[in-house]
């Protein structure tokens, strides 16, 4: 069997920053001083043969395209260079080979390790033109849960490996420790490590060993790694990359995902989340009640003066006997033009165990009572477990009291207490949730309080209630045939006429 001979690399001598100015001047496109930091801060770690190195920036940063552009400059100056990816799964770590294959594929000084033929040139493995017949392709992208026993690499890439999925729990924490350390039997003598991401927990596998840990954490697991941390505010409290983020699009962030989200992947900063509060102060209350105006054609509905323009209602739904398990929480919320949200209701459903009627037609009355009330397009019902036969159900209540209303579907799959932090975080920092005064007479307010993320046995079923009307798309369906029109006040709804002038008999 021939072998490929090993091709000549006369640019071997080419600093990573050269090789990045020149893709980005090919297309066309500025290098910021961000990127030429870290692939100085890259080159500069190889030189010292420094081998482990963790690599934090902000997200939108654009580590993806510096790691890709590294990659491609090391099987540039070495294409037998072998590079083993690791993502939190197997399309993340996809990404990033796709995208030093492209830059293989176009860069000017790529041109010699480009194969004449591509045996081995798929999206989550590629192979350069090298010396002799590797078994292990020139890069792979794994999953970090997948097994790589028997793979060996001279560079491994640790790319995002912790996320939400990977590192919600302690028993995840703990396994993805294990993984990272099983790929030290991959790594050749004398390979580079290479950790990139954001933190996702207090116990981050990122954490400094400078700053205190948190209780019962052990040593940091990256103590002994070469970092640069970059946050996307410098030590001055500027933008370390302003053409992209201007200090009104950094506040604008901060209010949109909320403090914790914002200290963990934008200050690289890892974040307790029981040390979360919904704190019910932020809350701002409101006495009026919906009502229906008719003017200028068409139909608004109004909440004081404000106009509403869409509206969300999620249904978590339960069985258990009243006053005990799990409570059956219907939330309605109402949006207006500005990007204010209005909880108008926040209903603990009950029902008779008693009663000749079976408690999901009890339920999905009460449903459809609130549906003509609040004038509601939707409902959205959680249908993990008990409630996958509801919508059938409500959809029948529906139709039986001739009311025009959508009824979705959902099963949630993320964690509640990442559910109920991503949604309700943002709105209460930004101080964007309006709340009518009926229900502060409820269980939610005392839900708020008491909340912790992790902590057991304590109430949260309104909390996930409203997180769902928050994360939920409002639906805009026309009325269906067989049901009354009922006035639809949203905009953009109902029926148009317009003078064309166009008259089909005269003749020009």
């Amino acid at each position: 069997m021939a072998t490929r001979t090993r091709p000549a690399a006369p640019y071997a001598g080419v600093r990573f920053d050269e090789f990045l100015w020149i893709w980005n001047a090919r297309e066309g496109q500025d290098t910021p001083p961000l990127h030429l930091g870290i692939a100085r801060w890259l080159q500069g770690r190889e030189a010292i043969g420094q081998r482990r190195l963790l690599l934090m920036a902000f997200r939108g940063a654009g580590k993806s395209t510096i790691l890709g552009q590294w990659c491609a400059w090391q099987l540039m100056r070495t294409p037998e260079t072998r590079i083993l990816v690791l993502g939190a799964d197997d399309a993340l770590a996809v990404k990033l080979v796709r995208n030093a294959r492209r830059i293989v594929e176009r860069h000017p000084l790529c041109a010699l390790i480009r194969p004449s033929r591509a045996e081995e040139w798929a999206a989550d493995r590629f192979s350069v033109n090298r010396a002799g017949a590797a078994r292990d392709p020139s890069m792979l992208a794994r999953g970090i849960l997948a097994n790589i026993t028997g793979s060996r690499a001279d560079i491994i890439i640790a790319d995002d490996v912790e996320v939400p999925n990977t590192a919600d729990t302690e028993g995840k924490r703990e396994e993805l420790r294990q993984r990272l350390g099983e790929a030290a039997f991959v790594l050749t003598p004398g390979g580079t490590m290479l950790f990139v991401g954001t933190p996702h927990a207090a116990d981050s596998i990122y954490a400094d060993p400078e700053r205190p840990r948190p209780p019962g954490a052990g040593p940091p697991f990256l103590g002994d790694c070469a970092r640069l941390v970059l946050p996307i505010l410098d030590a001055a409290g500027n933008s370390r990359w302003p053409e992209r983020f201007s200090a009104h699009d950094i506040a604008a962030l901060r209010r949109r995902v909320g403090p914790a989200k914002f200290l963990s992947q934008m200050m690289l900063e890892p974040v307790n989340p029981e040390a979360a509060r919904l704190d019910p102060a932020q809350l701002l209350r409101y006495p009026d009640e919906l009502c229906l105006h008719a003017g200028n054609g068409g139909i608004e509905l109004r909440i004081g003066e404000a106009r509403m323009v869409s509206a969300s209602c999620f249904w978590d739904p339960a069985f258990g006997a009243p006053g005990r398990g799990d409570a059956s929480v219907l939330a309605a919320l109402f949006a207006d033009a500005d990007g204010g949200y209005w909880l108008h209701r926040m209903l603990y459903l009950k029902h008779d165990p008693a009663a000749e009627t079976n408690p999901g037609q009890q339920l999905c009355q009460q449903v459809a009572d609130q549906v003509r009330l609040l004038h509601l397009p939707s409902v959205t019902i959680e249908t993990n477990g008990i409630g996958r036969f509801l919508p059938g159900l409500l959809k029948q209540t529906l139709r039986e009291g001739r009311l025009a209303c959508a009824v979705r579907e959902r099963v949630s799959s993320r964690a509640k207490d990442e559910r109920i932090i991503a949604a309700l975080e943002p709105v209460l920092a930004a101080r964007a949730l309006r709340v009518h005064e009926s229900v502060f007479a409820t269980r939610l307010i005392q839900e708020m309080r008491d909340y912790r993320p992790g902590a057991r046995g304590l109430a949260d079923d309104g909390l996930d209630a409203l997180a769902g009307c928050l994360l939920a798309e409002p639906v805009r369906l026309p009325a269906r045939g067989g049901a009354p029109a009922r006035p639809d006040w949203r905009p953009g709804a109902g029926r148009y006429a317009a003078e064309s002038g166009f008259d089909p008999l005269a003749r020009g």
